[in-house]
């Protein structure tokens, strides 16, 4: 007879510590199988814009240090200025010190001559060592009126000693104060070329770190840049053309109006000689290297560049782009002329000479040579035309 007992559900047996592991491990790879598979089926897929940025993030910081160096080459510039001055006054004062040590040393051998010949007369009075000395009483008035004679003039190298010594000491404390200004100069000297070496350091390492991929890339960057710099710089010649025919326009009609036959005003500058000069010895240094702080002839920095030029054509212009962008009338960008000097960036940490169709000549930044370049590659701060 079947029986019709239920079957005994089956009790499973109680895990050992080893299997008891073994179930643990299982389940949790299990679960970080599945939430693995979960995570890849909503990851989006690789998006190759994040290394895109990091060149681009790499471009931005390098531009950066570059521009806080040609701000500190400025300083450096300016501090160097300032310490061939100090040292020239120095050499200046210390010759002027040797002089008038020499003038002192004179007026002492002077008043020693006389001690000498008082010591020798052994402090006698003036009638005794006469009448002493002397057979005639003639003899006796003539050294009388000598030894007056003789006092006056003791008197005169004494005060005359005085007043060199007073002079010299004048001299050598104005000395000391000059040489403590040149020794706070070459300090400040040094502290600028130590920021500058190390902004151009850390440019060079961010840059010698970059693969090869990401080098095309950033070249590839600094060219569309570089292509976008050159149309506005054509549209900015075109605007300045127009401009410019509006303007001969209107003083031609102006002189029509008054009846005048007088000639209108040119717009060309009056140094135009000056500035054809000035650009044409730019041109020839063309690919030379930029140095910070240098002045040619065989390298230059962008200032020192400006100020060489300038002077080919006998204007003297101050060493720093600060001191530059005060040496002359100040244009608007509309109205510039070839030869005028365009600075940049809000510190005026950098200028370049006007050659005309929104094109200039500059030293660019280290590891670069002297160039022509678009006026648009970088934001303008204003112009000046040197006179």
């Amino acid at each position: 007879m079947a029986s019709h007992r239920k079957p005994r559900s089956r009790i499973p047996a109680p895990l050992t510590g080893h299997s008891r592991r073994t179930a643990v491990g299982f389940t949790t790879a299990a679960l970080a199988s599945v939430t693995l598979l979960s995570q890849s089926a909503n990851a989006a897929p690789t998006d190759p814009k994040p290394a895109a940025q990091s060149i681009e993030k790499v471009k931005e910081k390098v531009d950066t240090l570059y521009h806080q160096a040609e701000t500190a080459t400025q300083r450096y510039n300016a501090a160097k200025e300032r310490t061939d001055q100090q040292r020239a006054k120095v050499d200046k004062l210390l010759d002027s010190v040797a002089q008038r040590t020499e003038k002192l040393n004179e007026a002492r051998r002077m008043l020693g001559t006389y001690a000498t010949a008082q010591y020798r007369d052994g402090g006698m009075a003036r009638s005794a060592a006469t009448l002493l000395f002397s057979n005639d009483p003639q003899d006796v008035f003539d050294q009388s009126h000598l030894i007056d004679r003789m006092t006056g003039r003791q008197k005169q190298a004494v005060d005359d000693f005085q007043k060199q010594r007073v002079k010299a000491a004048k001299e050598r404390g104005k000395a000391a104060e000059s040489l403590a200004s040149l020794t706070a100069s070459q300090k400040q000297l040094k502290v600028q070329k130590k920021t500058v070496q190390d902004k151009l350091t850390e440019a060079r390492r961010l840059l010698a770190n970059l693969t090869a991929k990401e080098k095309a890339r950033l070249a590839a960057i600094e060219k569309k840049k570089a292509e976008e710099a050159r149309r506005k710089a054509a549209e900015l010649a075109e605007k300045q053309r127009q401009e410019a025919a509006a303007r001969k326009k209107q003083q031609e009609q102006n002189a029509g109006g008054s009846g005048s036959t007088a000639p209108s005003t040119p717009s060309v500058p009056a140094n135009s000689s000056k500035a054809a000069q000035a650009i044409a010895f730019a041109k020839a240094q063309l690919g030379k290297p930029y140095v910070w702080g240098a002045t040619g002839p065989s390298s230059f920095d962008c200032s020192g560049l400006t100020q060489a030029a300038w002077k080919s054509a006998g204007i003297s212009l101050p060493r720093t782009t600060w001191d530059q962008v005060k040496a002359g009338t100040r244009v608007s960008t509309s109205q510039l002329q070839p030869g005028d000097l365009v600075f940049f960036y809000d510190d005026i940490s950098h200028v370049g000479l006007y050659i005309g169709d929104g094109m200039m000549i500059h030293a660019p930044k280290p590891g670069d040579v002297v160039k022509k370049a678009p006026i648009t590659e970088m934001p303008i701060y204003g112009s000046v035309r040197p006179s």
